[in-house]
Parts: structure tokens; C-alpha cells; sequence
């Protein structure tokens, strides 16, 4: 159902169907269909964990701060003495080619229309893999590239436009896919595309575009590496060449095989491969999606004693490990210093990689939009990197692609950003263009016209999807409409149709100055040349000092509950929030621990009683939301429309027990534990070391707070978290936002008499009970 109920997931799935045939292994979605989790049994599931979950099928990559000799040690411990598996034969199968173009259209209850073209491609690191890539990349790839310039810059058909290579063993997926402006369609985006198709596979790239992807290809490697664990980490790397190559020292060689292509090359593969007779076209448009019917209700399962594990050959095997000393970990302190103009400067230094980041941070988001222009910082923020005096857009976007560098602008409830990150190298003239796009943004009016088409058109978008329409509704219903944090940062619709090229630039001058503001630097820099990158790109700013005031007190709705109808969604996004902290205030900590044992952690009790123990949805979860001024306590999953109000009920029951007994001494050690050990990934890479301590200045909190938290932590005991649960988590009014079936969902929740409902539309406008 997630799929099902995911914008444009049943397109994606007809995609894949119309691209292989069933039987294939790539046919089905890798969850599969309704009919196949309905039709697995047990023993299906014990006889694939036999054949496939062997040593001999199975690679173990280890990457980190790790005693080498130990951990082979421990490794020949545990997996040594395991037996072998049958021999696992390889998978027979066939990918028939293409031979001419098959069409599909696809109805989803989406607003815009969206194309999806894909083609089949060589396989995974054979002849053809690399040079779909780096076509991908100059196709669609960045704001730089042909279509975007076409589709999105150019004619303004387009939302948005992407082409990616999804290598795989059995014939890899070549895809484009573009998301329609309102008024455009998707044989208008398919046009569009085959011209731009035709001129490169005529053509091929010029030798500039070519030179831009390698560079840009080349600095993503590198930049991954920082990444040990997650997808596309170096642990995965190391898996992803053993698995394919039998050589998990690959990387060199990898990255020369990119290396040596040329404009001839790329264009050959297009010529060979890109051809309208060897594609799938599907078209998901808006109106009302077929699904399949729903599952039967599992039935209620019987009561059984807990199942006795085998006894195992070993019979050391049979006791759990106890753990070794807790390692130290040393998390960085950002070092700082100010500027002559009052900017303050905050750097971390390591060598490990020859990576440069960088974040310029302003106290100026989203609370700082005025009460008629909801909307007005974001908007600012999406206009810095749209021109200066000395680049126009597409020059920024292409000297980045250049360089190998990436910069994302954005805004927040609190703040404003740019952020960055290249190699050394490159860091010079990447911190050059930041330095443009942050102190002298132009503002063109054709670029506030475009942007702003496309603000709305995300505003749109949002319709779409049932937690962005539940966020959307959340805000304003808890603070008032109002109040600062009572809107989400895209805005509305009117303001955004209000917002003029004088307001944009009026909220620049009034927000944007050093003494609002902080630069922050991480990885290959001494102080020495963190001070003159500083200098260099910001020591000629200037501007009055601006103070942000602290949000004013919030102002709930009096109702208990909101709807918003989605007729005939299969599933209900279900939001229960209330007032929490700020993130400076001292019980923030405490709550933090609390919030990790209701819902911020796989073993939490509000997802091991919605999904473990109820089966009523994939995951369920809870945030304590970090904001200067008090902030949401969110609980939130989606569950099945049936089992709505059961869902609703559990959520506030797992709620009201924090409120009525500590929390037992495995959950506190476990979520403290859970913290303290996942605070080095804060500073993993050098882009989320400069987005940490930027946070940490938006809150006013100094920029060794995490040093001390372990110890905190430490120190910190259930009847304290109790305390703060007790002073601050009130479930009895908090207010549940469902956005999905009201016809199924309304008298499901009815039933539980929470209290008063509050009506919205899918815009989080009010309407009457009745509609």
C-alpha cells in the first residue's frame, strides 16, 4: 500500500512491467504484489533464508576505526566455523530486448502529468555502463544539463527533469522522467525530449560538457568515501565490486573507465541505445488510480509461548557476547574566530580526505516572514544562486558543474543558508561563486517570474502527498495562522502569487548581514587558510545588525481533531502533535531521550505496537522538532485506512504511558546509548559537520555543545526524564491531524470521542463538516 499510495507509484511499477517480462526478476517491485505477500508461507520464507543466507553467497565489509588483527579475529570467530550452503547457482534469466517502442498511460490521483522514458542498457560495469552515466549526467543530471536547460529554463514546460542509470545484472535501466508545469502535458515534455535526444545522439556531447561530467563524477566518488556506512558509503563500495568484479579494490579502476571516454564514445552509446524503438513510454496523468483489491484481514493470531531457539553446534554460540569497553569517540569542537565586518567564522579541521565544505547560516527563516507574505525567506533564498551582476543562472549552474561542486540554498523555520562542498582543489573558486550568490544576488524580474512559477508548482505537488498536505494542516491548526511558525516555509498560494522582486530584495537587505550571520568551514583546511577563504569571500560585507526575535506564544485551534479528505486512499497518513521546547531549553535533553523510547528508534514502543505487534502499518515513529522557539512533539505513521482509529488509539495510549511510569532501566539505557553513539555521524562528512554547527548557532547554543553531551547523557537518570515527560508531554490535548479516506477514517476516529473535528482541504483551508 505505500507504494500504492506514494504519487506516481503505480506508474513507476507500470514502468518496470512494460520494460521486462513477468516472470523477469526485475518485473515486480521488490516488496511485490498484494497477491504474493498473501500467498508466502512460512516455509517459503525458511527455504529461501536456506538457499540464499550462506557464507559462500555473502561478502562482509568492515570499514572504520577498527584494530585490523582484532576484527579478522572476531570475524573468523563468528563466521569461521560456519557451515557452507548449496551451492547457489546463477540466476537464469533472460532480458529479451526491445524492439519497438511500448507505450503505457497510467491514471494516479496526482496534479500534474508526468513522462517516464527508459530504455534497457548494458549491464553493470560492462562496455556501454560508463558512458550511460555520464550521459545520464549531461542529460539530466544537474541544473546545468541539456533538458533542464530546455524543459525547465528555457520553455518552462517542466517542474522538473532527471535522467539516471540504474546499473543492474541483467540489463540496466536508462530513465528520464519530467513532472508537467500546470497547463502542459506530457506529449509537450516527450517532444521536448526527443529533440534534445535527437541533437545528442546526432551530435554528441561537446567536449566541455563531457570534461564538466567527469570532473563532477569524479568529485562525487570522492566525496562518498567520506560516507563508511548507508548506500554508496565505502563499505558498499567495497560489497558492490566484490559482488559484481571479484575485486573490492576496484575504485582506481573505476573511476579510469570514466576517465577514458570521449565526446565519440557517448555519442555511439546514444546512437546505439537511445533509439525511440528500443523504449518504454509510460504517462502517469492525473484522475482516478485502479488498485487491486484490498488484502483479506490477517487473521487474529493465536497466543503461543515464545519460540525456543535451536541449540546450536557451538555451544558458545548459545550465551550473547558481552560487550567490550565502550570506545571513546572524540567529536570535534568547531574552532572560530569574527571577522573585522562581525561575521563569525567557525572551522573544523581534517586531512582525511582532500574534501572542502562550507555553510554561510543567517538568522532570518521562515519565523521572519512577514504576517501577508508567508513564504517571503524561502522564496529569497531560492533567488541567491539565480543570478548576479557577474553570472546569470545557467553560467553558476554550469562554472559548479565545472568544478565539481555542489550548492543547495534553502530556508528553514529559523534560518537562511548556502551550502557547499568541493574539492580542495577546486575550493577557491567554489567559495568565489558562493561568495557571489550570497552577497550580491540580482533578483532578475524573468528569474522571480520563473522561480515563482515554480514555488507554486510545488505548492501543488504537495497535494499529492498525504504527510505534506498532514504538515501543511499541522502548523497553522497549532500555532495559528499568525504566528511565526504557523505556516510551512514554501508559503501559500496567495502570498506567493503577492510576493514581488522589491519584497524579495527588501528581505534580503533587512535579513542578510555578517552580524546575523556565520560562516562555517570543514575539512582539508588549516587556520591559516580557513582565515584567508573567509577573508577573501566575505571580509567586504556589510550590513546593520539585525536581531530575530524570539516567536511569540502559540495559539492552538480549540478543536481536538483535524480531516482532510483523500478519497479513496488506501491508506491514512495520521500526524499527533503537540507544543514541546525550545531547543535551548534544559529539558530539550531529557525529552530527547524520552521522544527516542516513544518512537525514535526500530525497538520503539510506537512502532513495536503499530507494527511488530498490530501489523497496521511499515513504521511508525516520533520527532522532537528542534526550533528556537518551542517546537512540535510529532508522533506519526501510515497505517491502513481500516484500522484507522484503532491506530489513533494506540499512538495516544503509547503517549499517555510516558506520563504514568519511568521508562525501564533497558529502554533508558538503550536510548541514551542510541544518542551518544550516533553523534559522530553529525560530523561523518564535511557537509553534515558544517550543516551541525550551523544548527547550533541558529539556536544560540555554543559550538562544543555536543563535547559535553555524552557525559550528560551519562549522568542522566529515569526519574529526571519522567520529570520533564511529566512537565511537558500531554496527551490528553494533543491534536490529531488524518489525512486520507474520510468516509472510512471519520467514523473510526468518531468512536474514540476525542472531542470536537476541524475540516480541511487538501490547501489546509477551512471548510464546513459537511463538504
Amino acid at each position: 500500500q505505500s507504494v500504492e499510495n506514494q504519487p506516481y507509484g503505480l506508474v513507476e511499477e507500470e514502468l518496470f512491467h512494460q520494460l521486462f517480462p513477468q516472470g523477469h526478476p526485475y518485473y515486480a517491485s521488490v516488496i511485490g504484489s498484494h497477491q504474493d505477500i498473501q500467498a508466502a508461507k512460512l516455509e517459503d520464507v525458511k527455504d529461501f533464508f536456506r538457499r540464499y543466507y550462506a557464507p559462500n553467497n555473502a561478502s562482509l565489509a568492515i570499514v572504520g576505526d577498527i584494530d585490523v588483527a582484532r576484527t579478522k579475529a572476531l570475524v573468523e570467530k563468528y563466521f569461521g566455523s560456519l557451515s557452507r550452503g548449496p551451492a547457489v547457482p546463477a540466476v537464469d534469466a533472460k532480458t529479451p530486448p526491445i524492439t519497438s517502442e511500448r507505450r503505457a498511460v497510467v491514471k494516479d490521483k496526482v496534479e500534474l502529468p508526468r513522462v517516464y522514458l527508459a530504455w534497457i542498457t548494458p549491464s553493470i560495469f560492462q562496455p556501454g555502463d560508463a558512458e550511460a552515466d555520464l550521459t545520464a549526467r549531461i542529460l539530466g543530471g544537474s541544473k546545468a544539463s541539456r533538458l533542464y536547460r530546455s524543459l525547465v529554463f528555457d520553455k518552462k514546460i517542466a517542474q522538473t527533469v532527471t535522467a539516471n542509470q540504474q546499473s543492474l545484472a541483467l540489463g540496466s535501466v536508462f530513465q528520464i522522467s519530467a513532472t508537467a508545469k500546470p497547463g502542459h502535458t506530457a506529449e509537450e515534455l516527450e517532444k521536448a525530449i526527443d529533440a534534445e535526444l535527437a541533437s545528442y545522439a546526432a551530435n554528441g556531447p561537446t567536449a566541455e560538457e563531457l570534461a564538466a561530467a567527469q570532473n563532477a563524477l569524479y568529485s562525487s566518488t570522492v566525496l562518498s568515501l567520506e560516507n563508511y556506512g548507508s548506500f554508496g558509503g565505502v563499505a558498499n563500495r567495497l560489497n558492490l565490486y566484490n559482488h559484481f568484479l571479484k575485486d573490492p579494490g576496484y575504485l582506481n579502476h573505476d573511476l579510469a573507465r570514466y576517465a577514458a571516454l570521449t565526446p565519440a564514445s557517448l555519442k555511439a552509446f546514444a546512437a546505439a541505445h537511445l533509439q525511440p524503438s528500443h523504449r518504454v513510454v509510460v504517462q502517469g496523468i492525473p484522475g482516478e488510480k485502479a488498485l487491486p483489491p484490498n488484502p483479506p484481514a490477517a487473521p487474529a493470531a493465536a497466543a503461543a509461548p515464545a519460540p525456543t531457539p535451536l541449540p546450536s553446534k557451538e555451544a558458545w554460540r548459545s550465551e550473547v557476547p558481552k560487550p567490550g569497553p565502550t570506545p571513546k569517540a572524540t567529536l570535534p569542537a568547531a574552532h572560530s574566530f569574527q571577522l573585522p565586518n562581525g561575521l563569525t567564522v567557525y572551522w573544523i579541521e581534517s586531512h582525511a580526505l582532500p574534501i572542502v565544505a562550507g555553510q554561510l547560516v543567517v538568522r532570518s527563516g521562515s519565523a521572519a516572514d512577514p504576517a501577508a507574505l508567508p513564504g517571503l525567506a524561502a522564496f529569497t533564498a531560492a533567488m541567491l544562486d539565480e543570478g548576479t551582476k557577474t553570472r546569470d543562472a545557467l553560467a553558476i549552474a554550469a562554472q559548479l558543474e565545472g568544478l565539481g561542486a555542489n550548492l543547495t540554498t534553502g530556508s528553514t523555520f529559523d534560518g537562511s543558508y548556502v551550502t557547499f562542498d568541493v574539492l580542495k582543489p577546486n575550493a577557491e573558486q567554489a567559495l568565489a561563486i558562493v561568495s557571489d550568490v550570497s552577497l550580491g544576488p540580482t533578483f532578475p524580474d524573468k528569474d522571480v517570474e520563473r522561480v515563482r512559477g515554480d514555488r507554486l508548482t510545488s505548492l501543488l505537488q504537495q497535494r499529492d502527498s498525504p504527510f505534506q498536505i498532514a504538515f501543511r494542516v499541522m502548523y497553522p491548526a497549532l500555532y495559528g495562522p499568525t504566528h511565526p511558525y504557523g505556516h510551512v516555509p514554501l508559503g501559500t498560494e496567495e502570498a506567493l502569487k503577492k510576493i514581488t522582486r522589491e519584497d524579495i530584495a527588501g528581505f534580503y537587505r533587512s535579513s542578510y548581514s555578517p552580524a546575523n550571520a556565520a560562516l562555517v568551514l570543514a575539512g582539508d583546511l588549516t587556520e591559516a587558510e580557513a582565515r584567508r577563504l573567509a577573508t577573501q569571500a566575505f571580509g567586504s560585507w556589510s550590513g546593520p545588525a539585525v536581531a530575530a526575535p524570539a516567536p511569540p506564544t502559540p495559539t492552538s485551534i480549540p478543536e481536538r481533531v483535524v480531516l482532510v479528505d483523500m478519497a479513496g486512499a488506501p491508506q491514512t497518513a495520521i500526524g499527533i502533535v503537540q507544543l514541546g521546547v525550545r531547543r535551548s531549553d534544559p529539558d530539550f535533553e531529557r525529552l530527547n531521550v524520552m521522544n527516542t523510547i516513544l518512537g525514535g528508534l526500530f525497538s520503539s514502543r510506537v512502532n513495536l505496537n503499530l507494527r511488530e505487534r498490530h501489523g497496521y502499518t511499515y513504521g511508525a515513529f516520533s520527532s522532537l522538532v528542534e526550533t528556537r522557539g518551542v517546537g512540535p512533539l510529532f508522533v506519526g505513521s501510515a497505517v491502513r485506512a481500516d484500522v484507522t482509529g484503532a491506530s489513533v488509539h494506540e499512538m495516544l495510549n503509547e503517549a499517555q504511558g510516558m506520563t504514568q511510569a519511568e521508562v525501564t532501566p533497558d529502554e533508558l539505557a538503550l536510548a541514551k546509548d542510541s544518542i551518544a553513539r550516533s553523534l559522530p555521524a553529525l560530523f561523518e562528512t564535511t557537509r553534515s559537520a558544517v550543516g551541525t554547527v550551523g544548527s547550533l548557532f541558529l539556536f544560540e547554543l555554543p559550538p562544543d555543545y555536543y563535547v559535553g553531551l555524552p557525559s550528560r547523557l551519562a549522568s542522566m537518570t529515569a526519574a529526571e526524564v519522567f520529570a520533564a515527560t511529566k512537565r511537558h508531554l500531554a496527551p490528553d490535548r494533543m491534536l490529531v491531524v488524518a489525512v486520507g479516506d474520510r468516509a472510512q477514517a471519520e467514523p473510526q476516529i468518531g468512536g474514540l470521542k476525542l472531542g470536537s473535528v476541524a475540516y480541511r482541504d487538501r490547501d489546509g483551508r477551512s471548510i464546513g463538516g459537511g463538504q
